[in-house]
């Protein structure tokens, strides 16, 4: 192995693209900011039992974990910040028990990519709203989430909608065991209806059941779903409230194409509730995800209604507009220290001021103009 190798899908970041990322990293947090999210930066390292205490093998999976030299403890590299940031409302802002605004931007690693062209190191950013139960803040999430893809450039994205809370309503209600559940989820994210329907006849479940598991993974469309979900889904007051919900969104984004799909239920997550995702046009996969995870902070000690988005911002650097490299002032080596006090006040106004060291050479790049002693005074001179 030569020793500039990197691992499988790792990269570097070169400077033209690192502006890019650095420049809208910077113009998302700024969106954040003036919406009351308060930036917060987790560690990249935890103790593994704090990153994995629920139960998520999808997650577990893609963590990367080490022994911890000092306490001999298992340590686990962060594959997802979400799970930090309801560690740090439930037990580092505790004192707060109204809402909590939170955002982030950082690297994760996975241990294996998400798909062929991913990269095992995204740039997560996302934004999480704690404490307040109600679809308001959900609607103020997907403002947030869509705004964001503004920022990056993806033009009209379609917004999807679905409701694990649907799924897991019929699963209360049909008594399924915690087995017996997981089976079905994996079947209707696949939309495999003749092996729902197997599987739920397998287990002699009343016809009202039978018939609501089998209709679920064909709900997927227009928002005329919703009227057919309304009809053919029993009616319980945790499904019809979960419609309502989703007849909300769409009445408040009518700018947008809205995609709704019921049974898009995230298998190994955390989500409990409503779920949503931006795609775009020619784009594989979701360009960001978000949804309702009430109760992922019980496991830090405060159980806390939860809702916020992310999405990989390494991914969407085709989108990324160019950002072109601030065009600096030439500085020969030989006027440098009698040049000292204009150069400190260049770059206090914002300047970028290059000590060129070879000047003979002439090989400083990116500068557009010089500055030199030129009647009796420094003065800057165009290249």
């Amino acid at each position: 192995m030569q020793s500039w190798q990197l691992p499988e899908y790792i990269a570097d970041i070169l400077p033209s693209t690192a502006r890019q990322l650095e420049s809208a990293k910077e113009q998302l947090l700024a969106l954040y900011r003036v919406y009351g999210y308060e930036l917060v930066s987790p560690p990249l390292l935890e103790y593994s039992q704090s990153l994995l205490t629920h139960i998520d093998e999808g997650l577990s999976l893609k963590t990367i974990r080490v022994v911890d030299q000092l306490s001999g403890r298992q340590l686990g590299l962060r594959a997802d910040i979400t799970p930090q940031v309801a560690r740090i409302d439930a037990h580092l802002l505790s004192a707060n028990s109204g809402v909590n605004r939170l955002c982030y931007a950082g690297s994760v690693l996975h241990a294996r990519p998400d798909g062929f062209l991913s990269t095992r190191e995204p740039l997560q950013i996302g934004a999480e709203l704690y404490g307040h139960a109600c679809i308001e803040a959900d609607i103020e999430l997907i403002d947030l989430m869509l705004k964001s893809l503004a920022i990056v450039n993806v033009p009209e994205p379609t917004l999807s909608l679905g409701h694990i809370g649907i799924f897991h309503t019929l699963a209360r209600a049909a008594k399924l065991e915690t087995q017996q559940a997981a089976s079905l989820l994996q079947l209707m994210q696949a939309k495999d209806v003749a092996a729902v329907q197997q599987y739920v006849q397998q287990w002699q479940l009343p016809e009202q059941w039978i018939n609501a598991f089998v209709a679920l993974p064909t709900l997927y469309g227009t928002q005329k779903v919703l009227q057919t979900a309304k009809a053919s889904l029993p009616d319980l007051p945790e499904i019809h409230q979960a419609l309502q919900q989703l007849q909300q969104i769409c009445t408040t984004f009518t700018n947008y194409n809205i995609f709704i799909d019921l049974s898009e239920l995230r298998v190994d997550n955390y989500h409990t509730g409503l779920l949503f995702a931006a795609y775009s046009e020619n784009w594989p996969d979701a360009l960001a995800r978000g949804g309702r995870y009430d109760g992922l902070g019980k496991y830090f000690g405060r159980s806390r209604p939860a809702s916020g988005f992310s999405f990989d911002l390494r991914d969407l650097i085709g989108h990324l507009p160019p950002v072109e490299k601030l065009r600096g002032i030439k500085v020969s080596v030989h006027d440098a220290t009698a040049a000292k006090n204009e150069i400190e006040q260049l770059r206090s106004a914002g300047e970028c001021v290059i000590i060129d060291y070879t000047p003979e050479c002439n090989n400083v790049k990116g500068c557009d103009r010089q500055l030199i002693w030129q009647n009796q005074q420094w003065q800057l001179i165009p290249l």
